[in-house]
């Protein structure tokens, strides 16, 4: 008898777990997940930007009279942005590892297996297809095996170009190589069955007839960057020293990078996407997949304006200076004098105030690219609600099609140019010793106060 209220309750307990296996006793309850809930945390050394609505391209001048920012309220999706510009630091991490990548491989493919620098198994004696690289090992870069070394020399200079015999990596090697989809050829309508969409009409097809390789593109980029910018930006100035130590030197650690063109800023932030994804596929995380890109033209423009609608400035107020007389940002404050804001060129991210979201430098030390294109008229064509404007230039279109939107301002422009509604562009191609850029991730949701248990109905 004292057994009974054990097999009652273990009875009782059969019962629930056999009534929450069931398919919702015939109800509409949605396909289970793993997880049920998911919560975006907010990702390292980035800031919330809620969404809003705002009068995009509002300000006090025209300097040049080009009528490229007309004022047009537009309505945009909460996201993430970097707290300051992606660093010379942060920026190296990427090359150290398409560089630390790419030796790995020409290990595995001089026959260099022990250690295993390539996995071509798992744990399990699984196939691994395609083989991944093995971080866990470390490259040999200073082994005294003759192999390795013969292994890795295609990594460095060759003998004849060498600066006083130094053994460097040659720079001109480190390629990134990765695929991307092409949103806007993927949404086409106008194609055939052959995946020949462009004089194909609207044939309305099912959407999986189409052909993949139509809008699935490849990139090979060189990830180094170009550090003669500061010599050939500025032909008559000694900027040498620049040039030659401002990427690698510790001393600019924490300075923004600059010689990116916009090419590489995009395949950094599919490495940056790549890298965090693969922890998270590790860690089993269904829900936690990230995604990193450039920010849009508005984007870019509702950040920097830090909830101040119609000022000029990032930090509110028409003025570049503070209540005491000191500068709010880093730029030429007056002609031939450029230290007067207290930095000659660039200087360390977040030396100067953030603003009200806590973004640094929105404003001067680099200007920024944007994923946006350039297109004078383009606030005439975009929606109303999350407006951009994307062209993905071949390598053979003309130089119009290339140009991307440049916000922000730099250590060499003057005050005009940091006004938040103020258009600039440059080429995808080009480096340039005062544009940087900083990454954005979305927000999947409506606002961080949600719960998505209350927002919709939920089964147990």
């Amino acid at each position: 008898m004292k057994k009974f209220p054990f097999y009652l309750a273990l009875l009782i307990a059969l019962m629930i777990l056999d009534s929450c296996s069931n398919s919702g006793n015939g109800e509409l309850v949605g396909a289970r997940r793993k997880s049920k809930h998911f919560y975006q945390p907010d990702p390292y050394g980035m800031i919330f930007i809620p969404q809003g609505s705002f009068t995009m391209g509002t300000g006090d001048e025209d300097f040049n009279f080009s009528q490229l920012h007309q004022p047009k309220t537009v309505s945009i999706a909460a996201f993430y942005m970097d707290e300051t510009e992606i660093t010379n630091n942060e920026y190296r991490e990427f090359v150290f590892w398409v560089r630390d990548s790419i030796a790995r491989w020409m290990l595995y493919d001089n026959g260099i297996t022990d250690p295993p620098y390539i996995r071509t198994e798992t744990r399990k004696g699984g196939i691994i297809d395609p083989p991944v690289v093995n971080w866990r090992e470390d490259v040999p870069w200073e082994s005294d095996d003759q192999a390795v070394k013969d292994a890795l020399e295609d990594m460095y200079l060759p003998e004849h170009e060498r600066y006083f015999r130094r053994k460097e990596v040659d720079t001109r090697k480190l390629f990134y190589e990765y695929y991307w989809v092409d949103l806007n050829a993927a949404a086409k309508k106008d194609w055939s069955e052959d995946g020949n969409y462009e004089n194909a009409g609207f044939a309305n097809r099912p959407q999986g007839m189409r052909d993949r390789s139509v809008y699935v593109r490849k990139e090979i980029i060189n990830v180094y960057p170009d550090t003669l910018c500061w010599i050939h930006d500025y032909t008559y100035s000694f900027n040498d020293p620049m040039a030659e130590k401002y990427f690698w030197h510790p001393a600019f650690d924490h300075y923004p990078v600059v010689g990116v063109n916009w090419l590489q800023a995009k395949a950094f932030c599919v490495w940056r996407t790549e890298k965090r994804n693969a922890y998270l596929r590790a860690e089993r995380d269904e829900t936690g997949v990230a995604e990193w890109r450039l920010p849009t033209e508005t984007e870019w423009e509702w950040a920097a304006r830090g909830g101040y609608e119609n000022s000029p400035y990032p930090w509110g107020g028409p003025y570049t200076r503070n209540d005491k007389g000191c500068f709010l940002a880093n730029f030429k404050p007056i002609r031939g004098n450029y230290i007067d804001d207290g930095g000659l060129r660039t200087v360390i991210v977040g030396h100067y105030p953030p603003n009200e979201w806590g973004l640094y430098d929105m404003s001067g030390n680099v200007a920024e690219w944007t994923v946006s294109a350039f297109d004078p008229v383009s606030y005439n064509f975009t929606w109303d609600m999350n407006p951009n404007y994307t062209y993905n230039a071949k390598e053979d279109d003309p130089p119009a099609m290339k140009r991307k939107v440049v916000k922000g301002g730099s250590w060499k422009d003057i005050a005009y140019y940091l006004q938040v509604q103020v258009r600039a562009y440059e080429f995808q191609d080009t480096s340039k010793s005062y544009i940087g850029f900083r990454t954005m991730q979305p927000f999947l949701g409506r606002s961080k106060d949600d719960n998505p248990a209350k927002a919709s109905r939920v089964y147990n």
